[in-house]
């Protein structure tokens, strides 16, 4: 295992705001972080930015956020350099992924995870699928965590025929090859500003797979614009919707459950089956 730095580059901000008027790229002001007992420290390969670091940097949690300055970031994926005392499960060396927040909204790190480096407790991390890349594994964490609690709200889904819409998230991989290796980072937010290689995906796999196979939803319907008609297919939406040529809330075909992310309750009513439910997402 290669030696440990003293310091590291990161991604910091010293004051709260946009992200793209308070966020700074750093190439040797931030110290490696010191891990405790139950902690191992990753070196990260990939992570990725929610609607929650911008919340967070914006100044809504301040009243219980760690001291600035800050480096954002809870999703991470990586290999595990330093182990604490108390670890049992991980060793140095293992491929690693996980949510390094264990809550999003209290006691946040200092520490995120757009750094070369960053501390975790050993039990917020899950030994990385072989079958997923980094940069896949780096955007799992919270959007899957997001996925599974909407889902909860909606019951058990035995048996009916199930709808959810704003379904594909634009995500940008943000290539930092420039700047040190193969860091890269998966960001919910257009973010030209930083001056950075761009590679576009869309992705939401988790909510469709997790209704079916989870949930034990008989079919699952989604809707997107033509273009990813097929995409949404590949999912496992057995019924895609092209929300620019027809309104789902007017098909002849009800639905048990409608699980609205968007905040439209007036189309989502319309949309249910007599005796059906309708679940909303608050973010």
């Amino acid at each position: 295992m290669a030696e440990i730095p003293s310091h590291m580059k990161a991604w910091m901000y010293y004051d709260y705001g946009s992200f793209t008027d308070v966020l700074k790229f750093e190439t040797k002001t931030s110290t490696v972080p010191q891990v405790k007992d139950d902690q191992v420290l990753v070196k990260v390969v990939a992570a990725a930015l929610n609607p929650v670091d911008t919340l967070r940097m914006m100044g809504f949690f301040k009243a219980t956020d760690s001291p600035l300055p800050t480096i954002p970031g809870y999703d991470v994926a990586g290999v595990v350099v330093k182990v604490g005392p108390q670890v049992k499960q991980l060793k140095e060396g293992d491929e690693v992924y996980g949510n390094i927040n264990e809550k999003p909204l209290e006691d946040t790190k200092q520490i995120g995870s757009l750094a070369e480096y960053t501390a975790v407790e050993e039990k917020l991390l899950g030994l990385k699928p072989k079958n997923l890349s980094f940069p896949e594994a780096a955007g799992l964490p919270l959007a899957i965590e997001t996925a599974y609690q909407g889902l909860e709200r909606c019951g058990p889904l035995d048996g009916k025929f199930f709808l959810f819409w704003e379904v594909l998230v634009g995500l940008e991989l943000l290539s930092f090859r420039h700047y040190y290796g193969p860091l890269l980072i998966s960001s919910c937010y257009y973010a030209n500003s930083f001056s950075l290689h761009f590679l576009r995906r869309y992705v939401d796999p988790s909510l469709s797979r997790l209704a079916k196979h989870v949930f034990g939803a008989s079919r699952v319907a989604a809707t997107c614009s033509t273009g990813k008609l097929e995409f949404l297919k590949s999912l496992g939406v057995d019924l895609a919707i092209d929300y620019t040529k027809e309104n789902f809330e007017d098909l002849p075909k009800k639905f048990d459950v409608v699980f609205d992310g968007v905040g439209q309750c007036d189309k989502a009513v319309k949309a249910v089956e007599e005796g059906g439910e309708s679940r909303f997402n608050n973010r």
